[in-house]
């Protein structure tokens, strides 16, 4: 078993909240901090109701104090750059010696930046962005791609392991965030066709289940196939990872691009239908219904 850790967490969101709890109920004491404090409350007196070592804290900075581990999933590089950074941010808090990771989709920028000022502290940092979307969170199945040092990586890897199935180092500082792009890049292409084989088969009259059966045993198949085939086909996009999310993480990506002098041609496509079915209410349905963006059949 995992030496117990004193660990804080910064951020409750729907990753954030599940991702805590899978922490406290591995053993380890986890103090909570989120912007909106009756969040944090919710969560540490259901949590506590369940005898687990819990607390809260008003601030990163109260969070962070006396603590082995800082995690953060907030929003941006802003937010971030405010609970680690600030004037009552968590890093200034923080032991030498002690382990930041950082599970926000944030561009690689600010994970270089706030590597440097860790190591400045004595610090170890790591970027680890992660993948599985809230299921994922939920059910401790997630992916987490890391940024930083063997070091922190070694030092990561037992904590991570409470609410991450496949944890991978992928290279130095920043390299974790990269990574997340090209994750996003990807998702965005898939979703791409699959909207577009859904409207064919659609307008080709097939049976949308009988596709479904025929196709995602070959090479079409795809985690967005097997997932949101049946939701898309019916139209229901009320749950997962929101349009207005996948929007931020493909600007991060098409700017990281921009500044290593690459076009990412679809990309941009996809984003500007993304922001079609932004302008007709579609920002925080799940990335599936980009389809949306696409007349439906007959009408």
């Amino acid at each position: 078993m995992t030496e117990p850790k004193r660990i804080a967490f910064l951020g409750l969101g729907v990753m954030g909240a599940p991702m805590a709890a899978h922490l406290a109920r591995a053993g380890h004491r986890v103090t909570v901090y989120n912007r909106t404090a009756a969040k944090a409350e919710a969560w540490l007196e259901r949590h506590a109701a369940e005898g687990l070592a819990v607390a809260s804290a008003a601030t990163p900075r109260k969070a962070a104090e006396g603590q082995d581990v800082v995690l953060t999933c907030v929003g941006n590089d802003a937010d971030l750059a405010e609970v680690m950074l600030g004037d009552t941010g968590a890093l200034t808090a923080m032991r030498p010696g002690a382990l930041f990771v950082d599970h926000t989709t944030v561009s690689p920028g600010i994970a270089r930046r706030i590597a440097q000022e860790a190591e400045r502290a004595g610090v170890l940092a790591l970027d680890a962005p992660v993948s599985g979307g809230q299921s994922g969170a939920e059910n401790g199945k997630l992916s987490a791609m890391c940024g930083g040092s063997a070091e922190a990586m070694d030092a990561a890897r037992p904590v991570l392991e409470a609410y991450a199935a496949r944890i991978v180092h992928v290279g130095e500082a920043g390299a974790g965030q990269a990574t997340k792009a090209v994750n996003q890049i990807c998702i965005a292409g898939v979703l791409a066709g699959l909207s577009e084989g859904m409207r064919f088969a659609q307008a080709a009259e097939l049976d949308l289940e009988k596709v479904l059966e025929a196709i995602s045993g070959g090479a079409a198949q795809s985690w967005q196939m097997e997932n949101r085939w049946a939701t898309m086909a019916a139209g229901q996009f009320d749950f997962g990872f929101a349009i207005d999310w996948m929007r931020k993480d493909l600007a991060i990506a098409l700017a990281e691009a921009r500044a290593r002098g690459l076009e990412l041609p679809v990309t941009q496509q996809v984003d500007g239908y993304y922001a079609n079915v932004q302008e007709i209410g579609g920002g925080r349905q799940d990335t599936s219904a980009l389809i949306r963006h696409l007349p439906e059949v007959g009408a």
